[in-house]
């Protein structure tokens, strides 16, 4: 195995790799051209989120046996096509859900407890006490959609809050535990309080959470999307924002990513302007903690497969 590694990964995966004697191109620089000339020559491919690798990528390297994503997910990859030429795919979603779990419960309650304009208020000379009266979380029920990795590491983190946790996972039964309830999306609209995602970005989920979707909620719902900003119409939930459906919105995701791209879409404008919207960079996922930990899960991985 010689693999081609075009992403920055913590040094602990290269160095699991020299004592494992796997031989290895590390290379973070890369551009998806440069890797395009010279992808044959491997047999295995060690990615973050630098580039699609989609079929013609894919074609480009007969010899490919492994495809390994120092991150959560695999949408950057074409997995169908993948699995049709035989090629193995190791994600490490164990090294980041923590991370996600911490930093959602974190947007949460600082929608909860507007300490996002509070702050900003302040700042700019107001003093509204009332205007920025708060929820308590205790006593409300957290719907996580998805119970993967991240799902549970949510409900786990959730557990000291005195919260009823339900969630519902369309690929997955009998997964009740001593964090989460498992129940139906029936249950989920009729009860949640919060509504957390969890779920990958996939041609079934892309578009999912439109104007259909929040209307069979019956309560109005803090939304929390830390998943994939593909799976959400952003003008659907402005527009629950505007009818009370949603009181409050987080994202650590979008649809589009970075600038310039992110202030060119039409709906950019509105999201940014309510304070009851918080936003953060996709970072949810990227502590100083998690960077060690996806690679060193990745690494164990991939070791694992070549012994097997």
């Amino acid at each position: 195995m010689n693999i081609l590694i075009v992403d920055d990964v913590h040094e602990v995966l290269l160095e699991k790799f020299d004592k494992a004697n796997i031989s290895y191109s590390y290379q973070p620089n890369i551009t998806r051209t440069e890797a395009e000339e010279i992808i044959s020559a491997y047999s295995g491919l060690i990615i973050r989120s630098k580039f699609q690798v989609d079929q013609a990528f894919i074609d480009l390297a007969p010899p490919l046996r492994l495809i390994g994503r120092a991150g959560a997910g695999m949408d950057n990859i074409d997995e169908e096509y993948a699995a049709q030429k035989g090629i193995q795919l190791l994600p490490a979603n164990e090294g980041n859900c923590d991370a996600v779990g911490e930093h959602l419960i974190g947007m949460l309650l600082s929608l909860m407890n507007n300490l996002n304009r509070g702050n900003t208020e302040i700042r700019q000379g107001f003093w509204k006490r009332e205007e920025n009266r708060g929820y308590e979380l205790k006593g409300k029920t957290v719907a996580l959609i998805g119970y993967g990795h991240n799902g549970q590491a949510m409900a786990k983190k959730l557990s000291g809050f005195d919260v009823k946790v339900i969630a519902y996972d369309k690929y997955k039964t009998g997964f009740s535990d001593q964090y989460a309830t498992e129940v139906s999306m029936e249950e989920i609209v009729k009860q949640a309080d919060v509504v957390s995602f969890h779920i990958p970005l996939t041609r079934e989920t892309k578009g999912m959470i439109n104007a259909e979707y929040l209307y069979h909620f019956r309560k109005p719902i803090f939304f929390l999307m830390g998943a994939r900003g593909g799976i959400v119409d952003i003008p659907a939930v402005l527009n629950a924002l505007d009818s009370g459906k949603i009181i409050g919105a987080a994202f650590d995701v979008l649809p589009v990513e970075k600038f310039p791209a992110l202030g060119e879409q039409d709906w950019y404008p509105e999201l940014i302007k309510r304070d009851n919207v918080l936003l953060s960079p996709h970072v949810a996922g990227w502590t100083f903690e998690s960077y060690f930990k996806l690679s060193d899960i990745l690494a164990d991985k991939v070791i694992r497969y070549l012994n097997s």
